[in-house]
């Protein structure tokens, strides 16, 4: 039987067989009282710095909501799964409290809100003088505004919010008002479901096209999913201002897009339009662009786009895409158009070009600059007339970022980095941008407008070091204006003023966690302006370290080596391995170091981390690379590349004294589950694994996933080769297999984990599966993340800890993959 033949048996096996029975629903489970303790303590605030730079905003956050939140009412329609009583997330939203601190002298205060309050993260205004947020309640999505002037926040609206598709208000230009999507006042009642259908449900493609999608979830189904999702997704746009008076813009529609304009008087749109997809989400249905002003009254159309249901693989759609507004420019558009037809296998001299088009938007757009790969990012300057248009070639990994002077429309312009992206050591860094007045993000120049400034990770053999750098736009002269130092890893997360001399950091390091901090350049004075204290002190004698070692073909990897409380130098202890792989293209690129031991550790949710505290030693972030080089694609050998990692992280680990090689586990999340099940059934490396929210099968993800851009037809004995599932027969060290029930990630659907459980039980293998309820891709409610961490517990406990003699299986790591 060929790997075709299976593969297609599988995807059949996959689809009709069910579920065997075994299952049973049990109650919560939680760990022991001082793992619980550690969950449960407060997180860290979130901080978001005022355009100006006085001010602080700091949410505080919830650590879990409960399971009782997050079974709430729930609808998935088009791409999107939302909470049909509310309009707005299925997800409660996490702030409970906001706030405000001053830069200059630390002077912090309270913003008064409603008790329960269950609030969005805060956002300010480009004049910096309010904070403007929702706040759901059981009714609906209320907005919400907060002065720096005052302790007192005001409700702007009733839980009128149409808030689904993620923020529902923006501000305008002037600060003086929001632009927001509110429920139409007469929407009525919720339609309800036929009492019999009215017919079958039909999908038919006319040959001669091809249509590869990735696997959506949560899409629509029927004619009455089609009805549904006019009803919730329907919003009137509306101006509120500061005081709470309304202004209707237009009819009612489904909105992809509403951007105020820099003139404050346009509003550019997309709306949504019939036929509406069965086979991909609300973003790619079609649509029409158009300028509205005069409330409405006056609209100028842009462009129809058609829905997008046949991109080719890793490509764009054809017409005008990443339509915006030109900064500086009243009310002037620009967007990016595909030269290729938006396949990335055409080939041609330029792949994109950048346009602009002035009012009154008749005519053909001005042509700007041609780029010659893929553009999928633009950044302007405040006066419209420069642009930083960053560029990619997904098959090589090639960026160049090249300078656009947008008053010389055709010119040649100027490359400034022509680097692999890969190449972490290169990396220059990212444009800092700063929020204008009229609401534009915006590069931020020197004041003689001849600098930009660069902040970057700072990756190194000495592990990552953020830095911040002027960069002359004339010479390519690159200043370091400042550099992380060790023990301390610090990011500058806010330039203060054109001159850069002033700048917030966000420090930490080993021992210390995350604090805030205003740096003078100019004089070298630092300046604390938050206190946050460690989350879990009861974990600070854990040690940790990165360390180095090769693999058998000399690829150079890395990992941080957490060792629990406590530990005694020389005790070889039970193991657990966690990664997660990525694909280079070359060899070097794959060994460089990146991240940072100086890193502060948190232990949040489920994390495997939690295993310090049970007495295990940890290998965090052990490198996992899975190259292809020249025209071999990284996949055409992921196995055999995979367990070689392993290999060399165990045999490192066993060498350096801390790891017992008869007791070592490995796990991963997503991707991550993925390699698990491939390693315990490609090697005999490990006793044990645990696999979160993974896919075992990729016959169900036959358009490409990651980042393997074959489909299933052109390449099936990939498809087979990576399929856990395919060999199911080979999983013969226990899996313990961890899956959100509503996992609306793309490919992981929870299908992925049952037929998977259904497999190993079929053919003999130790196996357990978990399904969370309410619970996607990763796991939030307090209930869950407690089981979750019982349940790993309780499986490395049995099968690694405690695990007796390997016997007749291998015991190093150098001969261990030799049974399979």
């Amino acid at each position: 039987m060929n790997a075709i033949t299976r593969s297609l048996l599988a995807l059949c096996l996959t689809t009709i067989l069910p579920v065997v029975s075994g299952f049973a629903q049990e109650p919560y489970h939680q760990p022991a009282p001082d793992v619980v303790a550690i969950v449960d303590a407060p997180p860290t605030p979130s901080v978001n710095i005022s355009p100006d730079g006085a001010w602080m905003a700091l949410a505080d956050q919830r650590a879990y909501p409960s399971i009782a939140q997050l079974s709430q009412p729930t609808l998935g329609l088009a791409g999107i799964r939302f909470n049909p009583r509310t309009n707005g997330d299925d997800q409660p939203p996490p702030v409970t409290a906001i706030r405000l601190l001053r830069l200059d002298d630390g002077q912090e205060r309270q913003i008064d809100l409603p008790e329960d309050a269950q609030l969005t993260y805060p956002f300010w205004s480009p004049d910096s003088r309010h904070l403007a947020f929702t706040n759901t309640t059981d009714a609906g999505v209320e907005l919400w505004v907060a002065s720096v002037d005052s302790e007192h926040a005001r409700r702007l609206t009733g839980p009128q919010l149409m808030a689904a598709r993620g923020a529902p208000c923006r501000w305008l230009a002037g600060s003086e008002a929001l632009l927001c999507q509110l429920i139409p006042a007469d929407r009525g009642p919720a339609p309800e479901p036929p009492r019999a259908p009215g017919g079958p449900t039909i999908q038919e493609a006319e040959g001669g096209q091809q249509a590869p999608v990735r696997t959506y979830q949560n899409l629509l189904t029927s004619p009455f999913d089609e009805v549904l999702f006019e009803y919730y997704f329907t919003a009137q746009l509306t101006r509120i201002d500061l005081s709470g008076e309304r202004e209707l813009i237009g009819e009612p529609a489904i909105f992809n897009q509403i951007d105020g304009a820099p003139d404050g008087l346009h509003v550019l749109v997309s709306r949504v339009q019939r036929p509406y997809s069965y086979l991909v989400p609300v973003y790619s249905f079609p649509q029409e662009v158009e300028v509205w002003g005069h409330a409405g009254s006056e609209v100028h159309h842009i462009a129809s786009l058609p829905l997008a249901e046949n991109v080719p693989i890793g490509g764009v759609p054809k017409g005008p895409r990443s339509i915006d507004w030109l900064p500086g420019q009243g009310h002037s558009l620009f967007w990016l158009e595909a030269l290729d037809g938006g396949d990335p296998k055409a080939e041609v001299d330029h792949r994109d070009r950048l346009v602009r088009l002035d009012p009154p938007f008749a005519g053909e757009p001005l042509e700007l600059a041609r780029t010659e790969l893929r553009t999928y990012s633009v950044r302007w300057s405040d006066d419209g007339e420069l642009a930083l248009a960053w560029t990619w070639d997904r098959p090589t990994e090639n960026t160049k970022t090249v300078l656009v002077d947008a008053t010389k429309p055709g010119a040649q312009h100027k490359v400034l980095w022509d680097m692999n992206r890969q190449d972490a050591y290169s990396d220059p860094g990212d444009a800092v941008l700063t929020l204008t007045e009229r609401g534009e993000y915006v590069l931020l120049r020197s004041p003689d407008e001849s600098s930009i400034y660069l902040a970057g990770a700072g990756a190194s053999p000495e592990g990552d070091h953020p830095f911040l750098d002027r960069y002359d736009l004339a010479t390519g002269e690159t200043q370091r204006l400042w550099l992380a130092q060790d023990p301390y890893y610090e990011w500058p997360i806010e330039v203060l003023d054109a001159e850069a001399k002033q700048l917030v950091t966000r420090r930490e390091s080993k021992s210390a966690p995350p604090n805030y901090f205003v740096r003078d350049l100019s004089d070298g004075t630092t300046r604390a302006i938050t206190q946050i204290g460690d989350p879990a002190p009861q974990l600070t004698g854990i040690e940790k370290k990165r360390i180095r070692y090769s693999r058998a073909d000399g690829v150079d990897l890395t990992g941080t080596l957490y060792l629990p409380p406590d530990y005694v130098e020389g005790t070889r202890l039970p193991t657990v391995i966690w990664a997660y792989p990525f694909e280079f293209k070359s060899a070097d690129a794959a060994g460089q170091v990146r991240g940072s031991e100086n890193r502060f550790t948190f232990y949040r949710g489920y994390s495997h981390l939690f295993f310090l505290t049970q007495g295990y030693a940890v290998l965090d972030a052990a490198s996992m690379p899975v190259i292809g080089e020249g025209d071999e694609e990284p996949n055409d050998s992921f196995v055999d590349q995979l367990v070689m990692n392993a290999r060399a992280a165990i045999d490192a680990l066993v060498e350096l004294g801390v790891t017992d090689p008869n007791r070592v586990g490995v796990g991963g999340h997503s991707y991550g589950a993925f390699m698990t099940a491939n390693l315990l059934a490609h090697s005999d490396l490990f006793r044990a694994g645990i696999a979160r929210s993974g896919a075992y099968n990729r016959s169900l993800t036959p358009f490409g996933f990651q980042n393997e851009r074959r489909t299933f037809w052109e390449a099936p004995e990939i498809y087979f080769a990576m399929s856990p599932f395919m060999h199911a027969d080979s999983i013969d060290e226990p899996i313990l297999l961890l899956h959100g029930e509503a996992d609306t990630n793309s490919g992981t659907f929870p299908i992925q984990s049952q037929r998977l459980y259904h497999a190993v039980k079929g053919m003999g293998g130790t196996i357990k599966l978990v399904m969370y309820p309410h619970e996607q891709h990763g796991y939030r409610a307090r209930e869950t993340v407690l089981d979750a961490l019982y349940q790993q517990f309780d499986w490395f406990d049995r099968f690694v800890k405690n695990a007796g003699s390997k016997n007749a299986r291998a015991t190093s790591a150098t001969d261990a993959s030799a049974g399979h």
